[in-house]
């Protein structure tokens, strides 16, 4: 970005970057993690990095299909992504290859066919499984179901690029994301009953009203992409 170029005012930008990512920042916080929203030490620069991160933010929510309805997913993409993002710019090299670092998704509609796909045959397989337990109304799992598994740390097993079967490699072992939905079953869980005390002191908010919050806001969510 050169000086004859016109810059957008810094005020509505940031107010806008602030909101976009209000539930990206709250879900690092949560899980302990920093932001991979990393800005450039060239101030000439920052205002374009911040453009950047809106609008690979806004493409990841554009492609995700049915994928909007698990906001958290969405955080834990955006996370890797920005992440190379930054890494690319910068010209980092990859401790594994001893190249630069380059995506890890590429190709034609590499984003639909390798990451969302993927997880939306993970809703799928989860819902025929369902579907042969009974009663079905308590064990049956959704999209919902699915996201509160990316509210623990045990997401970023999933790696990157992604190995979303691993979703699947915990049954019956608990999770700190049990918790959050304390009339179902989430389903890292399958075969546990869920805990009935929350997720105390380290859970979003803390103590139940923490998790409390974090339901109604995720299906709060889950409404206004539904536009109800």
């Amino acid at each position: 970005m050169n000086n004859t170029q016109r810059y957008l005012d810094d005020h509505v930008l940031d107010t806008t970057m602030k909101k976009l990512f209000k539930n990206y920042k709250r879900w690092c916080k949560h899980l302990g993690r920093k932001t991979s929203l990393w800005l450039p030490t060239i101030q000439q620069e920052v205002q374009q990095r911040k453009l950047l991160y809106m609008g690979l933010y806004l493409l990841i929510w554009g492609e995700a299909a049915n994928l909007r309805f698990m906001p958290e997913c969405l955080c834990y993409l955006f996370h890797h992504m920005a992440f190379e993002l930054y890494s690319v710019l910068a010209g980092n090299v990859s401790p594994t290859t001893g190249e630069n670092v380059r995506p890890s998704y590429g190709g034609e509609e590499a984003f639909m066919k390798k990451v969302v796909t993927p997880i939306c045959k993970i809703v799928e397989m989860e819902d025929e499984r369902s579907k042969t337990i009974k009663p079905k109304y308590c064990h049956r799992r959704n999209y919902d179901d699915l996201n509160a598994y990316f509210w623990s740390s045990d997401c970023f097993r999933l790696g990157w690029p992604m190995r979303p079967m691993l979703i699947f490699s915990r049954r019956g072992a608990t999770c700190a994301s049990c918790a959050l939905l304390p009339h179902h079953k989430c389903v890292c869980v399958c075969a546990s009953s869920w805990p009935q005390s929350g997720l105390g002191s380290n859970s979003h908010g803390g103590g139940a009203g923490g998790v409390d919050e974090a339901r109604q806001s995720s299906y709060g969510r889950q409404q206004l992409v539904m536009g109800q």
